[in-house]
């Protein structure tokens, strides 16, 4: 029995939001509120994530992708739309990998489909180091409020401490763990590409996590491509109506194919 905890609202099509790094499902609840009309909208918090036991024994996302798909299969989860943000668009990737076209449609929110550079794994090994040495505290602390551009973030300062103590909930294994698979795993562009379901990305213009220019590159691997202009790595703070009108159009269209 799969020990992931989750929640979920509505009937109908399933949506699985698959929350990001440092993050835990119940950053979906206003989403999932929203979505929950139309929808049935499950939002699981990832392995060691949350309320989630940490269950993972190799630094691998696609360990990650094995238990969410027997997940879905104990909780009548069938035809599900996966939408992952940041990381969880990375396990969404290794699902896709996983279960092809037994997902109905896909998306990825502030994330890419491409491996990390060498710049950016050298960043995950110094967020190892730092972990181990500080702790998950000191280090949603100092990683959460960057996600947000810098003149907007005393506007947003209720939604980042939210966030923050929402990231307090992971376990510092469960975030080196995270961070190696980050680090460790493989450009999935062609799984992503040869899907022939509706693919949904939506980007942040001022996106410091996964930058403007790397979106741009997935344009012709997407039936459905959006960019927030201004917004960071959170659009669902930075931009929760405009986030939320785009993932409402896309799912209605996924569910009448």
């Amino acid at each position: 029995m799969s020990s992931i905890h989750f929640f979920e609202k509505g009937e109908g099509q399933p949506v699985v939001l698959i929350h990001g790094f440092c993050e835990i499902g119940d950053m979906w609840h206003g989403f999932s509120e929203a979505l929950s009309n139309e929808f049935r909208v499950i939002c699981p918090d990832l392995p060691g994530c949350g309320k989630s036991a940490m269950t993972l024994t190799q630094n691998s996302l696609e360990e990650v992708a094995v238990q969410l798909e027997e997940w879905m299969g104990e909780n009548d989860i069938v035809d599900p739309i996966v939408i992952g943000h940041s990381l969880g668009g990375y396990v969404m990737l290794a699902l896709l990998e996983l279960m092809g076209e037994k997902l109905k449609g896909v998306g990825l929110f502030h994330s890419t489909a491409f491996a990390d550079d060498e710049e950016k794994k050298g960043m995950r090994d110094r967020t190892v180091i730092f972990l181990k040495k500080h702790g998950v505290d000191k280090f949603v602390t100092s990683f959460v409020p960057p996600l947000i551009p810098e003149d907007r973030r005393d506007a947003f300062e209720a939604e980042i401490n939210l966030a923050i103590s929402q990231a307090k909930h992971s376990t510092l294994e469960g975030l080196i763990a995270y961070t190696k698979s980050m680090r460790n795993r493989k450009d999935r562009f062609e799984v992503l590409n040869n899907f022939s379901g509706p693919k949904l990305l939506i980007a942040g213009t001022l996106d410091g996590a996964v930058k403007i220019e790397a979106s741009r590159k997935h344009k012709e691997a997407v039936t459905d491509y959006y960019e927030l202009e201004g917004v960071g790595h959170l659009g669902m703070i930075e931009r929760p109506d405009e986030s939320l009108k785009i993932l409402r159009e896309f799912c209605g269209k996924v569910y009448s194919i």
